[in-house]
C-alpha cells in the first residue's frame, strides 16, 4: 500500500517506521528545509516514546536517556520542602529524532514539502513546492499547526491556557557545584504564586549521558493575559509576529532580561542561576486542542495534528507514538480493509486524547490558578494512560 505521512516529527517517524517494517511504500512528507534536530529541549522518556527503539531498533534506553530517583519541592530559599522517591528517565527531543531518523531509509524522508492542501476521502496532498501525490491513505502528523486537521476539522480551535513556558537548556559544567549538587538526581520543582518551574537532567547535545557532559533543561511556566500580553511576548527580535512559540535565539533582548529579572526575584538561588546560565531562553504558549474525529475517507491524523494537550503530564511524544502503534496494529488486523482498520482505530485513540487532554487541563490549575499545588501529588506523576503509567 502507498503511504504518505505528512510530518517528520517523532509520531510520523513512528508511524512510518512501523508502516514500512510491514512493507508498504512510505514516504515521509516534511515542511522543514533541514533536519529538526535543534527543534525541542528535554521530554520525559515514557515506555510508549521509546516502544520503537527498544523493540525494534534495538536501543537500549540508558543510552539516550538519564534517569532520576527523586521528586524535589524547594522553598524560596532553597531548603528542601519535600521529597520522594520515584524514577523517571528524561531524554531529548533531539537525541530520540536522531535515533528515529536512523530506522527509516532516507529516500523515504522528503524536506521541504509543506502541505499546503488536502481532499481526505480519497487522500490528494497538495505541496507548497508543487508537487502532488494520491496516496492509499494519508497519516498526518503535521503538529500543532496542522493543515490537515484545519481541513478535516474546520470547526476545532486552539484555546489558550493562560500561560507560557519559559523553556531552555544549559550544560551542567556551567552550574556552580552548590547548584549541581541541588539538583542532583532529581527532577526539581519550585512552586509559588501562579507559576512553577521544573527542572530536570538530559542528554548532552550530542546524546551523552555521562555525568559532566549532560544538559539541564527547564520548564518554567508563567501567567500571561491573552490579547496584548501574550501577543507582544511572541513578537520576535527580527519583528515577527509568532503565534505558538518563539525559538531559541529569537526572544528579545527585552523579554530575556525581564524572564532572568523575575527568576532573580522570584526563583530560589539555584533555579535563578540556570535560568541566567541558559543564552538562549526560548517560549512555547500552552493551550488545548480539542478535536471529535480522527479520521475522514482514508485520512488519519495522529499526535499534536489530532489533540494537543499540556505538557503536565510530559505525555505528549508517547501519544503521538500510541496513535502511531496502535494505527499499525489496526491495519494489521483489518485483513487488507482499510477503512475497517480506521474505523476500529479511531475511537479508543479519540478517548486516550480527552482523557489525557483532560487530565493535563486539571493539572495546570493547582499551581497556575489556584494556589494549592500539593508537593509529591501522585495525581500528578507523567503518565500517558494514567499518572505514573
Amino acid at each position: 500500500m502507498e503511504i504518505a505521512v505528512v510530518g517528520g516529527s517523532l509520531g510520523g517517524l513512528t508511524a512510518a517506521c512501523l508502516l514500512a517494517d510491514e512493507g508498504h511504500d512510505v514516504t515521509v512528507y516534511e515542511r522543514s528545509p533541514i533536519h529538526l534536530e535543534e527543534r525541542g529541549a528535554g521530554i520525559g522518556l515514557l515506555p510508549m516514546t521509546s516502544r520503537y527503539l527498544r523493540e525494534r531498533a534495538g536501543v537500549d534506553p540508558a543510552t539516550i536517556a538519564v534517569p532520576t530517583t527523586w521528586i524535589r519541592t524547594l522553598r524560596r530559599d532553597g531548603s528542601v520542602a519535600h521529597v520522594a522517591r520515584h524514577e523517571y528517565v528524561f531524554s531529548s527531543w533531539n537525541t530520540v529524532y536522531r535515533e528515529m531518523l536512523r530506522c527509516l531509509d532516507a529516500d523515504r524522508y522528503l524536506l521541504d514539502h509543506e502541505l499546503v492542501s488536502i481532499e481526505p476521502v480519497a487522500p490528494r496532498l497538495g505541496f507548497a513546492n508543487g508537487l502532488q501525490v494520491e496516496p492509499q491513505l494519508a497519516v498526518c502528523a503535521d503538529g500543532v499547526r496542522s493543515t490537515a486537521r484545519a481541513a478535516l476539522c474546520p470547526e476545532a480551535a486552539a484555546k489558550y491556557a493562560g500561560y507560557v513556558a519559559w523553556r531552555g537548556v544549559v550544560a551542567e559544567t556551567e552550574l556552580s557545584d552548590a547548584t549541581r549538587a541541588a539538583l542532583d538526581d532529581a527532577i526539581t520543582y519550585y512552586v509559588y504564586a501562579n507559576s512553577h518551574i521544573l527542572v530536570y537532567p538530559i542528554p548532552g547535545r550530542d546524546g551523552s549521558v555521562e555525568p559532566g557532559e549532560r544538559l539541564i533543561n527547564i520548564v518554567w511556566y508563567r501567567n500571561y493575559q491573552a490579547g496584548d500580553d501574550v501577543d507582544h511576548l511572541l513578537l520576535d527580535r527580527g519583528g515577527t509576529q509568532r503565534d505558538v512559540s518563539v525559538p531559541p535565539g529569537a526572544l528579545t533582548d527585552d523579554h530575556v532580561a525581564e524572564g532572568r529579572a523575575v527568576a532573580a526575584a522570584r526563583l530560589p538561588a539555584c533555579l535563578s542561576e540556570v535560568v541566567h546560565a541558559i543564552d538562549q531562553l526560548f517560549i512555547q504558549v500552552v493551550f488545548d486542542m480539542e478535536i471529535d474525529r480522527l479520521v475522514v475517507g482514508r485520512t488519519a491524523l495522529i499526535g499534536d495534528a489530532a489533540f494537543s494537550v499540556r505538557p503536565h503530564a510530559a505525555a505528549g511524544t508517547a501519544k503521538a507514538a500510541a496513535d502511531a502503534w496502535t494505527l499499525h496494529e489496526a491495519i494489521v488486523s483489518g485483513g487488507g480493509d482499510l477503512d475497517v482498520a480506521l474505523a476500529a482505530w479511531e475511537p479508543a485513540q479519540l478517548d486516550l486524547g480527552r482523557s489525557l487532554l483532560e487530565r493535563t487541563r486539571a493539572n495546570g490549575r493547582p499551581s497556575q490558578f489556584e494556589d494549592r499545588w500539593v508537593a509529591g501529588d501522585a495525581d500528578r506523576f507523567f503518565g500517558l494512560y494514567a499518572p505514573g503509567a
